[in-house]
């Protein structure tokens, strides 16, 4: 994002003159294990979904409320885990939400109800919107003290061990419980965040460089966060929708593509998990190539083009009629999804400052919410293939909704 790019160069022997030091290396390198264990941890829950469903006798709806409780803990948590970080700062309160989702992700598989699952999905849940937020927030701040601009390759780890993750259980599906699968995954989990945790509960949070206080400074010298209002409130919320979109579309992909390729084309289920190992293979290989695409495209082209293939790929991998083509579709709905929505949080950045960034998150993360419980009622009113296509529809809508904003600008005064 434009706002972390450029972050103000250190004062020598001002606060920040420390930036240079080579534990910010050390520091990134257990942010990135982090950030792959997050999306190696959610993909191996991912790909038991199937089975689950069938051990807890679930319908489509009674599986998507249950999948809401995810969706919900995360969303709930994300408002909380700011304030966490503010008091105890962001590296512990990493640490330790890491910790509670490796323990947490071995609670599905112990249910044998609906309403069961729904509970511990939420504990789940919380737990990774938690890791999700604080890890964010030591990565903001990692970027702002090396002065480059390194957050897109966190995200690729996030993927990364998506793919990975899927991957492994798409093996182990096949003669793994569940149980036997998650229970391992926790194991796994808590290993990583004992051998990763210490460097990020040695050292606190670098600090950047800033300007001396004054007006726009908030009281240690940062600037104070513009509030929304009028115009500027209405833009921010459009490019909000947009990350929307994407969230929806990546929430569907992650908890419905495994059944759809299951269920629907009668895949193996060590090859119903891979359909989510090529979507976060394409995502991360999308996210890598994303600072040269803006390069070469600009923001805009760069949304309508992803808004566009995206919404080609989910129609091809919810109507394919094999599954080798539903996995083309999907591998091509990552490529499309993969820079939608840090495009148009850094737009909305661009736009109204941090405030702009919180807001538009905010929104995005409704995709989140509401995908879930979406996909699941109209699978049961009509067919789980239609009610994928509502992901190329919002994917769709994304890009024309990018275009329209094509010139968007707050004037002075907001």
């Amino acid at each position: 994002m434009p706002l972390l790019n450029k972050p103000r160069t250190a004062v020598p022997g001002g606060p920040g003159a420390h930036i240079a030091s080579p534990s910010l290396s050390r520091l990134r390198t257990a942010l990135t294990v982090f950030f792959a264990l997050d999306g190696f941890l959610f993909a191996g829950w991912v790909v038991r979904i199937p089975a689950i469903k069938e051990q807890t006798g679930s319908s489509a709806s009674d599986l998507g409320l249950a999948l809401l409780g995810v969706s919900a803990g995360a969303v709930v948590t994300m408002t909380l885990t700011g304030r966490l970080c503010r008091r105890y700062g962001s590296h512990p309160v990493t640490v330790v939400s890491g910790a509670m989702m490796s323990l947490s992700i071995a609670l599905p598989p112990l249910t044998h109800s609906t309403l069961a699952l729904g509970l511990v999905l939420l504990v789940f849940g919380a737990a990774y919107g938690g890791v999700n937020v604080a890890m964010n927030s030591a990565a903001v701040d990692l970027v702002a003290a090396m002065r480059r601009p390194v957050m897109p390759s966190f995200h690729a780890a996030f993927s990364l061990g998506g793919m990975i993750g899927a991957g492994l259980g798409g093996l182990v599906a096949g003669g793994l419980s569940p149980t036997a699968h998650l229970i391992t995954l926790t194991a796994i989990g808590l290993l990583v965040t004992a051998a990763a945790g210490p460097v990020l509960l040695r050292h606190p949070a670098p600090v950047a460089g800033h300007a001396a206080k004054g007006p726009g400074k908030d009281p240690a010298g940062n600037p104070a966060p513009r509030r929304l209002k009028g115009r500027t409130r209405r833009i921010v919320i459009l490019f909000g929708v947009i990350a929307l979109c994407t969230a929806y579309g990546e929430g569907a992909m992650a908890e419905w593509g495994a059944l759809h390729l299951e269920q629907d084309l009668h895949a193996h289920a060590g090859i119903a998990a891979a359909g989510y190992s090529l979507f976060a293979l394409a995502m991360t290989a999308g996210r890598l190539s994303g600072t040269a695409l803006l390069e070469r495209l600009g923001q805009t082209r760069t949304l309508v083009a992803g808004g566009t293939t995206a919404a080609a790929g989910m129609l091809l991998g919810a109507l394919a009629p094999t599954v080798w083509l539903a996995l083309l579709g999907f591998a091509v709905t990552g490529l499309g999804l993969a820079n939608i929505f840090p495009v148009a949080v850094a737009r909305a950045g661009a736009l109204a400052g941090p405030g702009g960034v919180a807001a538009a998150s905010t929104v995005g993360y409704g995709g989140m919410l509401l995908g879930p419980p979406s996909i699941g009622f109209l699978a049961d009113w009509f067919s789980l293939p239609v009610a994928l296509t509502t992901v190329a529809a919002l994917a769709g809508g994304a890009a024309l909704i990018g275009y329209s904003a094509r010139k968007a600008s707050v004037p002075q005064g907001g």
